[in-house]
């Protein structure tokens, strides 16, 4: 045989093409079982006539513990052959393999209609194995350099499912984290109907430093906080909770909102390992029918009216928290009671390639249904906007003044 693809009568023609290939055709997700079938389909390619990929539980993958479900992940090429080796211990070079710490080859042997010669190699990537695989064919055994490449594609396979792993492994971590911190926010006065909504992007990406917070202040009044800090993942959320807590005890001193944001760029500032972030304050005082607004570099708010109509508020944004420059203005707007304010992330209005204020005006000319409560407009807005689809993850605030005291 010549050529640098395929196996020659005593071994792969070239073993440096061949690894090459490899790297090429497994591990195109991390999807655990994606790459179990990219194994399976590489090996049958290029070095035997079937193969098989059994996987631990994404939740069982162990150092020492011996045994665990094996279950199927992949079969390609001829399942006669692997059917024929049913019931072979495959898990045997899986415990060996573990009590040495290092790659264990079990060669294995079945009449089927003939001889079959089989490898058994277990996936081990940094001390722990993710699974076996099993290679068979019919018209010779094994050569050396052959098992060999065996070793190098469950080598790189087990690589694949260890960096899969632990980006799973991540991504639940900050997500919890995350919902977590959102999950509680403070509770408004009762003179103010409040409703909130966390929708993380998809699975493609670590979730975000979005947050919303609402803080009770003296003589019925509630500030409404939303928020969003650069970036993705854990130090995102990190700092996502460190803004808050600093939020939260500003806002406990009853400044004005454009007060407020000063203090905190001041002070986040001068931690030079936080993020940039930004930030939307509304003061909502139902004695006065009265809400105050204020911005760093965060989207404007919009208004809904009781018949469906909307749109946004004219409102002065100052830079972001975290850059030092601590400049920021007030507005003051008087609400009905049936008005309903929204305030929310870029996410939820912001589409690939196009123009933001395309995007805000998407939002603010929406006709919604009249009649409905804060929970009502704010799921109305959620499908309208198709907010399940967007890149960016999604948070808003919907809220609403009861009406003023007697």
């Amino acid at each position: 045989m010549t050529g640098d693809r395929g196996p020659g009568p005593t071994g792969p023609a070239d073993p440096f093409a061949l690894a090459g290939r490899a790297v090429g055709a497994i591990g195109s997700t991390l999807d655990d079982r994606r790459t179990a079938v990219e194994c399976a389909r590489f090996l049958v390619g290029e070095l035997c006539e079937a193969a098989a990929v059994d996987l631990f539980p994404q939740d069982e993958v162990r150092r020492a513990e011996h045994g665990g479900p094996l279950r199927p992940a992949a079969a390609e090429g001829r399942h006669d052959l692997l059917a024929s080796l049913h019931g072979v211990p495959r898990a045997d070079v899986l415990v060996r393999a573990l009590d040495a710490g290092r790659p264990i080859t079990a060669s294995l042997a079945a009449r089927a209609g003939g001889v079959v010669a089989a490898l058994s190699v277990p996936l081990l990537a940094r001390g722990r194995v993710y699974g076996a695989v099993l290679a068979v064919r019919t018209d010779r055994a094994f050569a050396d350099d052959e098992a060999a490449a065996v070793h190098y594609v469950a080598r790189l396979t087990a690589a694949h499912l260890h960096h899969a792993l632990d980006h799973h492994r991540l991504h639940g971590a900050a997500q919890h984290l995350q919902q977590a911190l959102l999950a509680e926010p403070g509770r408004p006065h009762p003179n103010v109907d409040m409703a909130t909504r966390y929708l993380p992007a998809g699975s493609g990406a670590l979730v975000g430093g979005d947050w919303f917070e609402a803080v009770r202040l003296h003589y019925g009044r509630t500030l409404l906080v939303i928020g969003d800090v650069m970036g993705h993942g854990l130090d995102a959320a990190v700092d996502m909770n460190a803004y808050r807590s600093m939020l939260r005890y500003v806002a406990s001193t009853d400044l004005p909102p454009h007060r407020i944001l000063s203090r905190m760029d001041t002070v986040m500032s001068e931690e030079h390992n936080r993020r940039p972030a930004t930030c939307l304050l509304a003061l909502l005082d139902p004695s006065r029918g009265t809400v105050a607004l204020a911005g760093a570099g965060h989207l404007p708010p919009a208004l809904f009216h009781p018949d469906g109509t909307g749109a946004l508020v004219d409102l002065p944004v100052g830079p972001p928290l975290g850059t030092g420059l601590a400049e920021y203005d007030m507005t003051t707007l008087t609400v009905r009671p049936d008005d309903t304010l929204v305030m929310f992330t870029d996410g939820l209005v912001e589409r690939r390639g196009e123009d933001i204020d395309t995007s805000l005006d998407r939002l603010a000319r929406l006709q919604l249904s009249s009649g409905q409560g804060v929970t009502g407009v704010l799921d109305e807005i959620l499908l309208r906007l198709d907010a399940g689809a967007a890149d960016d993850d999604v948070a808003v605030v919907t809220a609403r003044l009861r009406g003023r005291p007697a």
